[in-house]
């Protein structure tokens, strides 16, 4: 059976009427396909190319020499990577955050979608969406510059409130315990509203008869949301989630990075901030590539233990 199926495929396009309908389909389709060529030349040059280069963890890789002047030092940089407790609190200090924010800024925009369906003045409703994700467009550059402007213990806005108060300002930035509450806050402004559109899409997705069905049933705006509305989305919810999962070994490097000082680095410090001051500023490659590789490689796990439980508990999952 399987024999005659490969023939059949193998015989799909041996005919010149066969091979004439597949390049009609193509020319006709030509600017759909040219479309596609610059997502394939970005994936090609800035996802797959890049993974030749995951050699130098095991290498004293050095950029002039390449890999045929460099020494092959096998495993030596797991080992010191595994080895340093620097690592462990980075680890943490990455998980600490982005557990916090699966908290809090991962459910935001569900909840947000959620109140924003109720809303029945289609005007107020439209400028209310394009208000929340407007912040999406700021970049991280102006995002961090607006906090500084904002905490600043000199000219930032809250000083003058609390020099108006005859208090002495505090420097939010400098205290590590502000750390983490100032970049949950500030993602939630800058991702709820862009985050939003995805549940928006779902909901907007659910048959109408399923809300007649329930109205018909009594069911008030409270007991439709809770079992047409939520049910609905949760297989979106679900999916988020789990690849939401696959980063908790990363964050948002730009923000972070920016942010860090002196006084606050014990806890802005992160697995990948660390990893490009290794390999950035310190010129140890091959030590800064297996740091990479084994976020890559614990991101993959996280994302497959993910899959596996919401399969079973949901019978939702991302294959």
């Amino acid at each position: 059976m399987s024999t005659q199926i490969k023939n059949k495929r193998s015989n799909l396009f041996s005919s010149p009427k066969q091979r004439a309908r597949v390049w009609s389909n193509i020319w006709r389709n030509r600017y759909i396909y040219l479309m596609v060529i610059p997502v394939l030349v970005y994936m090609a040059l800035f996802k797959y190319l890049p993974m030749y280069f995951l050699r130098a963890s095991f290498y004293d890789f050095k950029l002039l020499k390449g890999f045929e002047g460099s020494k092959y030092v096998g495993l030596k940089w797991f080992e010191r990577l595994l080895s340093g407790s620097e690592l462990w609190q980075y680890i943490r200090n990455t998980l600490t955050l982005n557990s916090l924010s699966l908290l809090i800024c991962f459910p935001a925009p569900l909840v947000f979608a959620l109140l924003l369906n109720e809303v029945r003045n289609l005007p107020f409703k439209k400028i209310v969406q394009t208000v929340s994700y407007m912040p999406h467009f700021v970049s991280t550059v102006v995002l961090v510059s607006m906090i500084n402007n904002l905490l600043s213990p000199s000219l930032g806005t809250l000083a003058k409130v609390y020099k108006l108060l005859g208090k002495t300002p505090v420097n939010f930035l400098a205290i590590p315990d502000y750390f983490y509450g100032i970049n949950l806050i500030s993602g939630v402004w800058q991702t709820m509203g862009w985050n939003a559109i995805i549940y928006i899409s779902a909901i907007a997705g659910i048959d109408e008869t399923l809300y007649e069905a329930a109205r018909i049933d009594g069911a008030g705006r409270w007991k439709q949301t809770l079992h047409v509305t939520i049910p609905g989305i949760l297989p979106t919810f679900i999916l988020l989630l789990i690849m939401q999962i696959g980063q908790m070994l990363n964050c948002v490097f730009d923000k972070i990075y920016l942010l860090q000082n002196t006084l606050n680095l014990q806890v802005s410090e992160m697995l990948p901030t660390y990893v490009y001051k290794i390999g950035m500023e310190s010129h140890k490659y091959g030590l800064a590539t297996a740091g990479g590789l084994f976020n890559s490689v614990v991101s993959v796990i996280l994302v497959l233990i993910a899959n596996v439980v919401s399969k079973k508990v949901s019978e939702t999952s991302l294959f």
